[in-house]
């Protein structure tokens, strides 16, 4: 039997955690558009009201831990480094999601939830639309990202 080597399980680590942000993003986003499309005021402000608790607790943990076992892996591995153009990349789009979602993606989400709160449906459904757009544009990101991590590009 052979025994895995760190960097076999800074890649589970890795792969483990982009599942997690990009799955729980996808899944929270449908639960979006499902809420907006049922035109259930109620059920619009409990997703917004459970973003707080989402992203906190499950997407920005994931997040962090993807740069994390990245950053390690590369720093691990002889044939790595980053000067590599598709690692570049890789940092670059992460850099871009990541700023998606703590500048745009947090606003949309305490200004849906502070106008359900105030009982504005309207606005509390434009800010989950607004939520569930940027969030799209996250996941075409990380879509680059694994491409990226599959073909890199210029080796």
């Amino acid at each position: 039997m052979t025994t895995a080597a760190l960097y076999d399980w800074l890649l589970l680590g890795h792969i483990v955690a982009a599942m997690v942000w990009v799955g729980g993003g996808v899944l929270v986003a449908a639960l979006a558009v499902t809420a907006i499309r049922g035109g259930d005021s109620a059920a619009v402000a409990r997703l917004v009201g459970s973003l707080r608790v989402l992203g906190p607790a499950v997407l920005a943990p994931a997040t962090i831990a993807v740069l994390g076992f990245g950053i390690w892996l590369v720093l691990d591995s002889d044939a790595w480094a980053f000067d590599q153009g598709w690692v570049q990349l890789a940092v670059g789009l992460f850099a871009a999601a990541f700023l998606i979602g703590a500048a745009h993606q947090s606003r949309a989400a305490l200004s849906a939830e502070r106008a359900a709160e105030a009982g504005d449906d309207a606005e509390a459904r434009r800010q989950l639309v607004r939520w569930t757009w940027g969030y799209a544009l996250v996941v075409v990101l990380l879509v680059v990202v694994a491409w990226d991590m599959v073909f890199k590009p210029g080796l």
